[in-house]
């Protein structure tokens, strides 16, 4: 069974759609290789986005279908009849900002010169209506059969997102306290993280596309807005996390005592992230209080200070105010995981 796995659902609706377009043009007695074409560049994530670059794709057609039969009839079946179609088709596709059917009505151009030869302007009628098939068949079969479902794939993609967002803090404020680089492999960690939120938004909007033609129930539909929140707090935590990143920190004058108290509490963090299971609201309230009195005197220091008012704000302050912020967006995090229960 595993060799079959790479067919989804996606190339099943592209083989369906084309069977069905290839069988109505060919009851039409039309030629089904332009609808063929259309109807397997129509197959998109969403219905929505079927039909939105579809309505685009049309008058796409239509240029690379009018200018085919233009230059068919002025330069026949020659090398600048090509030339001039293709060129001509991208570029009043590009300057109309047609840019999702450009693909599709440049190889309606270049396929139509080899097959007009005579009735050119019924030629070109024909062309409209076998692209109107293709993406009229498509978007009904991406509508009715399998219709897209991410969210078993968001769900997830966010519990992989908290487990290496774990990892990822334990070796930043270990590099951050012991004045150790990044090193290159933890460095692609966090580039991946972010490549991996990027994908789960978009997944994420193509859900909430979806569910304009496939409603949710409600149940579901509250679920699926829980599970939207716990992502965005995963991507706030990513921008704190950057911001440490990217921010010079260096000469952290606190006692041994104070660097424990951080350093074990950035490791509850990525043990309640990795196991969601061992959260504890009292305890990590407990370990959020040892950072806020931290946090406060170092501010007393400050004020306390004989030195003129600093323009910067102190290495101590920019780590404690980022891991506070974390604090509070793990402690979101949980309190929508539970009422999801």
């Amino acid at each position: 069974m595993k060799r079959f796995r790479f067919i989804g659902s996606r190339i099943v609706k592209t083989g369906v759609s084309v069977f069905f377009t290839a069988l109505i043009c060919n009851l039409i007695g039309w030629p089904p290789v332009f609808a063929v074409i259309t109807a397997i560049v129509t197959v998109e994530p969403t219905v929505s986005d079927s039909i939105k670059k579809g309505i685009i794709r049309f008058p796409a057609s239509a240029i690379g279908s009018a200018y085919a039969v233009l230059f068919i009839s002025l330069f026949g079946n020659s090398a600048i009849t090509y030339t001039l179609a293709a060129v001509l088709t991208i570029t009043t596709c590009y300057k109309l900002n047609l840019h999702a059917g450009l693909l599709v009505a440049t190889l309606t151009a270049v396929a139509m010169i080899e097959v007009i030869h005579s009735n050119f302007l019924v030629s070109f009628f024909i062309r409209l209506g076998t692209t109107t098939i293709g993406l009229g068949v498509s978007t009904i079969v991406n509508m009715f059969i399998l219709p897209p479902d991410y969210r078993k794939d968001i769900r997830k993609h966010v519990q992989h997102i908290a487990n290496q967002t774990s990892t990822v803090l334990e070796i930043l404020f270990r590099n951050i306290l012991e004045k150790q680089e990044f090193a290159a492999g933890e460095k692609e960690m966090l580039r991946n993280l972010k490549n991996e939120i990027l994908k789960t938004e978009t997944l994420s909007r193509f859900q909430r596309d979806e569910a304009k033609y496939h409603p949710l129930a409600k149940s579901e539909k509250t679920k699926f807005l829980h599970i939207q929140e716990q992502l965005n707090c995963l991507r706030l935590i990513h921008d704190h996390i950057d911001n440490l990143v990217y921010t010079p920190l260096e000469k952290l004058a606190w006692t041994k005592e104070e660097r424990n108290i951080i350093i074990t509490a950035v490791k509850e963090l990525a043990i309640i992230l990795q196991n969601p299971l061992s959260y504890d609201e009292e305890r990590q309230h407990k370990q959020q209080h040892e950072i806020m009195e931290i946090f406060w005197e170092d501010n007393k220091e400050i004020t306390k200070s004989t030195k003129a008012h600093p323009t910067k704000f102190p290495p101590e302050l920019i780590l404690l105010y980022e891991l506070i912020s974390i604090y509070e967006l793990v402690d979101q995090y949980f309190k929508i995981q539970e009422m999801q229960k």
